[in-house]
């Protein structure tokens, strides 16, 4: 069974560094992986994906520069390294992947249960 599980969302300061990750089982291992957020009153916005080996990854502006999505494909994890945490990067964090080989930042298949990131200012 496709399962995503996400961990290492905690509450952190604003400037700090956070490190997620989100392992999966089953046939999602070989997808292309993403994250996602969303904040409070928020609809649910992309944050970052990467390519099926990893070699190809793609950022929405407001984190360009900040974060960094790596997956490891021999331990079906994909991770999303985060510095200079921001108030505004307070959210729940989705992991998700989508069966295909195109980058996207909409229409993922599976979806994980969320850890949440809170950043004090």
């Amino acid at each position: 069974q496709e399962q995503l599980v996400e961990s290492g969302g905690g509450l952190v300061q604003a400037g700090d560094s956070l490190t997620l990750s989100c392992t999966g089982s089953g046939r999602i291992c070989n997808n292309v992986m993403a994250w996602f957020r969303q904040a409070p009153g928020k609809e649910r916005e992309f944050v970052a994906a990467i390519s099926r080996g990893g070699a190809i990854t793609n950022y929405t502006d407001s984190v360009k520069g900040r974060f960094a999505i790596s997956r490891d494909n021999a331990k079906c994890t994909v991770y999303l390294q985060m510095n200079s945490l921001k108030a505004e990067d307070t959210a729940i964090y989705y992991c998700a992947a989508k069966r295909g080989v195109h980058l996207s930042t909409s229409a993922y298949d599976y979806w994980g249960q969320g850890t949440q990131v809170t950043v004090s200012s």
